[in-house]
Order: structure tokens, then sequence, then C-alpha cells
């Protein structure tokens, strides 16, 4: 009898054991799940925030980026405002500044003649009207297409440049007018016509003080059109040319950016 109860105590006791080790076994499995969901959870939210930061850091980076082209147009627009300037100070020392606004002759030239004698008309009597130019209208239309120029309105410009060597090709001013023809050409990316125009600078006018910038930009062309060796020989002829020049320095930076760049 006691032998009988005590195998059946002896039963109950395993089968506990048993049962509670199973409870155990599902108890840990459950906290393990729950970890490993945490876990996961853990993981996600940190992919997330990663993911925002590197987001930031690309906002951040396309801001940069957008502000220097910025900063690169204003500086390109503002080099080219100074150039127009300079150019037509530059040309208005040039011709004397001999003609007010109304196309009379300026004090700095009547004052130089004798008593009572009156300036040598520029053209003879009997040269016919249509050959009568006004130096001052001349100088008026060239002002006025390097202000559309420097306003950035490209296309104007260029019919302006077109008409005033149309109107005036023995100007003064035409090698000038040619040469920013050209570059409204180069500026707006149309290379193949900006080519040609900036060719025409040396080609037809010999001695213009604008060759070397016409060549300068001649050699960019070449190189945007990815013509290394025409654009590597017109460089060089730019230096050689124009030695301690800033357009021979421009030419020599170019020329060292291209052997960088292995072309």
């Amino acid at each position: 009898m006691w032998a009988t109860r005590a195998a059946l105590l002896v039963s109950l006791l395993v089968v506990g054991a048993q049962a509670s080790a199973a409870a155990s076994r599902a108890e840990l499995e459950g906290r393990l799940e729950q970890v490993e969901r945490k876990l996961d959870t853990r993981a996600l939210v940190d992919l997330m925030e990663e993911m925002k930061t590197m987001q930031r850091a690309l906002q951040e980076l396309r801001g940069t980026l957008e502000l220097q082209a910025h900063n690169l147009e204003s500086l390109e627009k503002r080099q080219r405002d100074l150039y127009v300037d300079i150019d037509r100070r530059l040309h208005r020392l040039e011709s004397g500044d001999a003609t007010n606004s109304t196309g009379a002759v300026s004090p700095s030239f009547s004052q130089d003649l004798p008593a009572g004698a009156e300036a040598a008309p520029a053209i003879p009597d009997q040269a016919p009207a249509s050959a009568i130019l006004n130096p001052a209208d001349e100088r008026k239309d060239y002002d006025a297409a390097l202000e559309v120029l420097k306003q950035g309105r490209y296309n104007e410009a260029a019919s302006a440049f077109q008409e005033f060597l149309k109107k005036y090709p023995g100007s003064s001013y035409a090698d000038n007018a040619q040469y920013w023809l050209g570059e409204v050409y180069y500026v707006t990316r149309q290379f193949s016509q900006a080519l040609n125009e900036f060719e025409k600078v040396p080609a037809n006018y010999p001695d213009s003080s604008k060759i070397a910038d016409a060549r300068l930009k001649i050699g960019y062309i070449q190189y945007e059109m990815e013509n290394w060796n025409e654009a590597r020989q017109s460089l060089i002829q730019v230096v050689e040319k124009n030695p301690g020049t800033t357009t021979a320095r421009l030419a020599q930076e170019r020329l060292e950016r291209m052997q960088r760049e292995g072309k």
C-alpha cells in the first residue's frame, strides 16, 4: 500500500517537473520572441534614423551646390559686366570723346582751333548723303548693344550687334562688336556659331586689340567641343603671342587643366 502511494507520488512529482519545465521553456521562448521583436524594431528604427540623417546631409549638399552654382553665375555676370564697362570706357578714350550726345565738337577739340577758324568737315561736300554717318550715333548704337548684352538679353544683343556691323562695317567699334557677337553665342553655348564669329575677329580685323581674347575663346570652344588637339594648339598660340598678359594666364590655366584631365 505504501509502495503504491510512493510510486504515485513520484509519478506526480515527475509529471509536475515536466510540466514546470515545459512552462519554463514556453516562457523562455516567449521572452526570446519579445527580445527578437524589440531587436528587429530597434534595428528598423536605427535604419530609419540613418536614412533621415543621410537625407538631411543630401539636402544640405544639394543646397550647397545650388548656392555655389548661383555664386558662380553671379561671378560670371559681374565679370562680364566689368568687361563690358571697361570695353566701353576704353573705346571712349580711344575716340577722344570728340563728340557729345548731340554730335557737336567737344571743347577739348574746338579750343585748339585758331580764332575764327572752323573745323573741317569729316566728309567732303561731294560725298553722298547715304555715306554720312554721325559718330555720336555710331557710338550710341554700340553702347546700346553692349547694354543689352550686360542685361543678359542675349537674343536681342545678337541682333543688335549684327545690325551694328551691317550699319557700320568700317566703324572703329566693328572689331569689338564682332567679338561681342561671338561672346553672345558663347555664353548661350551655341559653340559652332560662336566659333564662326570669333574666327572673324583675327580674319577681318588683323590690327584689333580683341584678337588675343578671340583666340582664347576659340581655344575654350574647341575644348568644349572636345577637339583636344585644336584646343591645345590655340591655347599655346595665345600663351606664346601674349606673354605676361591676363589672357595668356587664362590660356595657361586651361592647358594645365587639360593636362590634369589627361586630354
